[in-house]
């Protein structure tokens, strides 16, 4: 009997968890990022998908329930987020709710870190639950930077690709905004507002883009908002410490999950930039050209010609994805830069060289902790005036990149402080950002910034 169980529960996941079609189903996507999950719900529905960004954060109490404590956070915010979701539509719809209508959208990546399994793990809890075992999880993978072969027709996938893209540059670029003005602003609360109402917009950009439509459309009213949100700056208000921030991505991405940590430090006089989605895309598609071109050295090698020919092939197709995506990237952030100063992204095979120079830590190790500490030795170099690593409790490449950091940014004279979250409040927690602050502060006042 457990035997038959088992292979059920391998068959649900192999069956429902996948690259599934999604249209004509309500494409259900967890808030991550609040700015780019929105942009992103955007594109979908200018595809003609029916996407929309669930409700964040408000069903934790059933993510705990489901889970054991031993879990990577994010998982259980986002189990808590589709259950919650899932509730209240068997609520308000009765008889008619229809599971098969919807489509949970929960993305993967390789290797050590646990973001492997979460879909795997919702399977099994959406399982566990009569009628639930019909929404399907349609996923999509690191192992081949985030194909969306698969998930839309093939005929649709490079426009689609292209414009989701951009979404995610834009939405980082609108969170660099945010945090390059609110500092400065001229009233408490005009930088929030008006982010909230320019994602509207972009959003709603998005979701009117056709194929038939140049990027360059969305761009434009990209410029407005920029010149728009400038205005909010007050001129007479004195540069503050300059902070980066570095971590793990959805715990350092989503606010609630991290208690809105930037607003913390900006209470304390900071100015902040953290690392962006953007900059995580740029890696896989990076790391797949490496693997690629590590395959074909050995190929090579050993004469395996048919196979050298794949890796090569493998290895330009990434190359040359890798390079679109960083002259997309480049374009978008001009636009803004024309009217505001915001830090751009570092180039993957720079911070790989940055890695490499002392030999502190390689990407063959691979997860976040290649980009996390070059980006925070980065930040150093350039001049920043504290560095803070966010990530979720018992999180293994951030507790590696804590590791290696601590002695580094000691050595540097650089502030440092590791924030790890699990939903729990603890009361020391602003008292040791404070700390930190002031620690940032005293950096600045002999140092300056960049």
């Amino acid at each position: 009997m457990e035997k038959v169980y088992q292979l059920d529960a391998f068959r649900a996941i192999s069956e429902r968890v996948g690259k599934f079609n999604v249209e004509g189903k309500r494409l259900l996507i967890p808030e991550m990022n609040r700015i780019g999950s929105h942009l992103m719900a955007g594109v979908f529905r200018g595809f003609g998908i029916n996407a929309s960004v669930m409700e964040t954060y408000k069903g934790l109490d059933l993510g705990k329930k489901f889970t054991s404590g031993k879990e990577c956070f994010p998982c259980v915010v986002t189990l808590g987020d589709i259950l919650l979701f899932m509730k209240k539509e068997k609520e308000r719809l009765g008889a008619r709710f229809d599971p098969e209508k919807y489509m949970y959208f929960m993305p993967e990546a390789s290797g050590p870190c646990r973001f492997g399994m979460y879909n795997k793990y919702h399977r099994i809890v959406l399982d566990s639950i009569p009628g639930l075992e019909k929404v399907r999880i349609a996923t999509l993978t690191s192992d081949d930077a985030y194909s969306v072969s698969g998930l839309i027709p093939q005929a649709k996938i490079q426009d689609f690709r292209k414009v989701a893209y951009v979404s995610l540059i834009i939405g980082d670029v609108l969170d660099r905004l945010l945090w390059k003005i609110r500092p400065y602003e001229r009233e408490e609360g005009m930088a929030d507002k008006f982010i909230s109402e320019a994602t509207e917009r972009m959003a709603e950009s998005f979701a009117q883009y056709s194929p038939k439509k140049p990027i360059s459309s969305i761009l434009e009213e990209l410029a407005e908002i920029v010149q728009e949100g400038k205005k909010i700056v007050d001129p007479n208000i004195p540069q503050k410490p300059l902070i980066g921030i570095v971590g793990e991505i959805y715990v350092r991405t989503h606010l609630k999950s991290n208690q809105d940590t930037i607003r913390m430090l900006e209470k304390y006089g900071a100015e902040v930039i953290n690392a962006s989605v953007g900059e995580w895309i740029n890696y896989t598609t990076y790391d797949q050209a490496r693997l690629a071109k590590v395959a074909l050295k050995l190929n090579l090698k050993a004469f395996n010609l048919k196979e050298a020919k794949e890796s090569f092939l493998k290895y330009l197709k990434y190359t040359l994805n890798l390079l679109y995506q960083y002259r997309q990237q480049t374009k978008v952030y001009r636009v803004v830069r024309n009217y505001v100063d915001i830090e751009e992204d570092h180039k993957i095979g720079h911070l790989e060289k940055v890695l490499k120079k002392d030999n502190t830590f390689s990407f063959e190790v691979g997860t976040e902790a290649c980009l996390s500490i070059a980006a925070a030795l980065e930040y150093a170099h350039a001049g920043y005036n504290g560095v803070v690593n966010i990530f979720p409790f018992t999180c293994m490449p951030s507790n590696l990149t804590s590791s290696i950091l601590k002695p580094l940014m000691a050595k540097k004279n650089i502030p440092f402080i590791d924030v790890s979250y699990d939903g729990s409040f603890q009361p020391g927690r602003e008292a040791a950002l404070r700390t930190f602050m002031y620690q940032a502060y005293q950096h600045f006042k002999r140092h300056g910034r960049p």
